[in-house]
């Protein structure tokens, strides 16, 4: 079996938005058996989990919540929000 390294880009905005979705799904609730029930895939999460949490420093700053919600709304000017689709429709 390889076990080369794979690398994932990230942006610092998405790497921050997906550390704090990763925490909420594997450490606050039950719901990482909920939306992955093959354990194996459980190894990956852990691991980008991990290295997220280890490289950002903005997990650990008291303005956390105002920093995350700035990155979501970066994030969404990019990508778009429900609020815009619903608004063509």
């Amino acid at each position: 079996m390889d076990e080369e390294p794979v690398i994932i880009k990230l942006t610092r905005d998405q790497a921050f938005v997906l550390s704090d979705w990763l925490y909420e799904v594997m450490m606050q609730s039950n719901k990482l058996d909920a939306i992955v029930p093959d354990r194996a895939v459980w190894s990956g999460i852990y691991a980008i989990s991990g290295t997220l949490e280890t490289t950002l420093p903005e997990v650990f700053m008291p303005d956390y919540a105002g920093r995350l919600e700035q990155a979501r709304r970066r994030l969404l000017e990019v990508v778009g929000s429900d609020e815009d689709d619903e608004a063509g429709a």
